[in-house]
């Protein structure tokens, strides 16, 4: 299963370079309004799709009951402590960010709905995305169970950040405007398949047992195509500098060749050094990933 949907490519060489204009209006008026540098960028002007001033300055009062009640729901649900980052005006709700903080390490979101007409947010009426939650944990569970491995990943992407003018995101963006489940500033983690499903009806009934348990479940499963994708992501570090093909091709090799990090099917980005301050994203027309639905599988 593919986790990331592209309106259309360009080919660069061999390798493909996203065109992606669903963020774009009136061409570089947007780009010269909305894109700037992911290195200073900390989420001020995300906005989600029609989101609303009015329910702005609803939830804007509320602000201290709205993360009681947040807190409150994912201890009852899902029995875990969670921190929020961010809450967000939507159309008709307030979108609220939030990461735990205890492992199984996750990030994701929680709703909770606003009756314009009285001006009130509805506290006890919070919900999740169906799945959203579930698959947080689920990666968070595999993340423990391949520590060393996890641990492998991060130094080899952290060398590559050190030895090119690459950056990954920053903590602030993670915190409040991606919700992508277990994330770093250089990868996140999608997971698929019954497997999870599974990982996480363990963690229903016993969420303190020990990472081996973890680790034999996922080890007594194959690993198939779309099973558990990660999503490596890199921004250039210069202003005004294109993504360079050479490093995304050092990228991955380093990948293709490494033979200590996690299982999963690896997709890899790298941006020019911009990010859509509206919408969170980084990935844009120059953007260079691997081709067609190319991936990169460790098994």
């Amino acid at each position: 299963m593919t986790v990331f949907l592209l309106s259309a490519c360009l080919q660069t060489g061999d390798k493909k370079v996203t065109n992606d204009q669903s963020g774009k209006k009136d061409g570089n008026h947007y780009e010269k309004e909305n894109f700037v540098p992911i290195t200073s960028y900390d989420g001020e002007g995300f906005t989600l799709r029609d989101s609303s001033s009015k329910v702005k300055k609803i939830i804007e009062k509320e602000e201290a009951a709205i993360t009681k009640a947040v807190e409150a729901f994912f201890v009852k649900e899902y029995d875990t402590a969670v921190e929020v980052h961010h809450i967000a005006a939507a159309k008709d709700a307030a979108s609220v960010y939030v990461g735990s903080k205890e492992a199984p390490y996750f990030y994701t979101f929680a709703i909770v709905p606003v009756d314009f007409k009285n001006k009130e947010v509805k506290m006890g009426d919070v919900w999740t995305k169906e799945g959203e939650v579930e698959g947080g944990i689920g990666g968070g569970l595999y993340a423990m169970a391949y520590e060393e491995e996890f641990a492998a990943l991060d130094a080899m992407l952290e060398d590559l950040a050190e030895a090119y003018p690459i950056v990954g995101s920053p903590q602030k963006v993670i915190e409040r405007v991606k919700g992508n489940g277990y994330t770093t500033p250089y990868y996140f983690i999608s997971p698929f398949g019954q497997v999870f499903k599974d990982a996480y009806g363990m963690y229903e009934e016993n969420p303190d047992r020990p990472i081996e348990e973890w680790r034999e479940l996922f080890e007594s499963r194959p690993l198939e195509d779309g099973t558990v994708s990660v999503g490596v992501e890199f921004y250039m570090e210069e202003e005004g500098t294109e993504p360079s093909e050479e490093i995304f091709s050092f990228m991955e090799e380093k990948i293709r060749e490494a033979d200590d990090i996690p299982r999963g099917e690896y997709f890899l980005f790298l941006n020019d050094h911009y990010i859509d301050k509206r919408r969170g994203i980084g990935k844009k027309e120059n953007t260079i990933e691997l081709p067609g639905a190319e991936t990169i599988m460790k098994k």
